[in-house]
């Protein structure tokens, strides 16, 4: 039961704001001076939601006893209601300053005194219960965070010897060797599985990054060539698509920023780039100059993202995610996660898209001075 303490040297006028809150269902403790109600409060801590204190008492005027109740941790969290005969703006602001929630004069109306009371037991509750489903929700992502870690890092491995194990498969078991059936579920089984490895990793690293366990680590790095190296890894991919990949590029192109950070967003983008692709299309990567950033875009001809479907893309309460041109799955958290290492990396990421005549995602980061 919530309980109210009235600190007060008259003695009358405690007996009768006492009735008043007894009247409100609450309980009420009484001390007639600002020592008493200091030793009061001391055996009523946990109950005690309010004090009504009285501003000018022989033993401690009440400013003194609300500056020692504040530089107690534990009693520092109870509203107080001054109780006083003073009404000028020193009197009010110095109230304020020494940890005052709200001001009575005397003599006091009782309904405004019911309702003063009534207002701040209502605001102890509702911050109470703020604080318990700020805890609860603090404890949920915690645990979410958690899992979504485990079930990617322990998941990640294995996933990743598979991949390589059907990669080096599909290169040494041409179709004539194994027939058109077996070579397009090899082909489906190697897709599949690079889809998975690469949610993991995407998994992985956005959790950490939400966490705050993933840092950028700022080096000197040639875009150019990480971007050709990129390429490469997924020459083989596209090529199981029939897809071309091109790069057009300066001979170099001096940035600084977290090389591990900067791979991830341009393996997502040309990974989307092949998944929503048609075959025998091409994607073209570019690397070029403006306004002293390095602007990475890659383009594909494939489906197109419609304008309603536009707008729910990098957006983390949309989570937005579709199928590509075979019916590949996508998680819609690639995206997010090249947003949030673009931005980190003092970039930025955007793109157009035309419905059936195919999308440009671009991403910049600053040149190196």
């Amino acid at each position: 039961m919530n309980s109210v303490l009235i600190i007060d040297d008259d003695k009358e006028l405690c007996t009768l704001m006492k009735k008043c809150v007894e009247q409100e269902n609450l309980s009420a403790v009484v001390a007639h001076g600002g020592l008493e109600g200091l030793r009061l409060l001391e055996e009523n801590k946990d109950t005690c939601s309010l004090i009504i204190l009285d501003v000018m008492m022989p033993d401690m005027s009440g400013f003194e006893v609300s500056q020692k109740l504040k530089a107690d941790p534990e009693a520092a969290h109870i509203p107080i209601i001054f109780l006083t005969a003073l009404n000028s703006t020193a009197d009010i602001v110095k109230g304020f300053q020494v940890g005052g929630n709200d001001f009575i004069s005397k003599p006091f109306n009782k309904e405004e005194l019911i309702i003063r009371v009534s207002h701040q037991i209502s605001l102890v509750a509702a911050k109470r219960i703020i604080e318990a489903k700020t805890e609860e929700l603090k404890k949920t992502i915690i645990g979410r965070d958690k899992l979504y870690s485990v079930i990617a890092h322990d998941l990640r491995s294995p996933m990743g010897s598979i991949k390589m194990v059907l990669n080096m498969l599909i290169l040494s078991l041409p179709k004539e060797k194994i027939g058109e059936d077996m070579y397009e579920l090899l082909t489906m089984a190697n897709q599949t599985t690079e889809d998975v490895f690469s949610l993991l990793d995407n998994l992985l690293k956005w959790t950490k990054s939400q966490i705050g366990k993933l840092k950028v680590v700022y080096q000197d790095i040639d875009m150019v060539e990480v971007v050709e190296g990129v390429g490469e890894i997924f020459a083989m991919v596209a090529g199981l698509k029939n897809i071309r990949l091109r790069i057009e590029s300066p001979e170099c192109q001096a940035v600084h920023a977290d090389i591990d950070m900067i791979k991830t967003v341009i393996r997502n983008l040309i990974s989307n780039a092949i998944k929503f692709s048609n075959e025998g299309s091409e994607v073209l990567i570019k690397v070029e100059e403006s306004d002293g950033m390095s602007v990475v875009s890659v383009k594909d001809s494939g489906c197109g993202i419609d304008e309603e479907s536009q707008k729910k893309l990098l957006h983390t309460d949309t989570h937005f995610s579709t199928f590509g041109t075979n019916n590949e799955e996508g998680s819609g958290l690639g995206l997010l996660l090249c947003q949030d290492f673009v931005v980190k990396n003092g970039g930025k990421l955007w793109f157009t898209s035309v419905k059936d005549e195919g999308s440009t995602f671009y991403f910049s980061i600053p040149l190196k001075k």
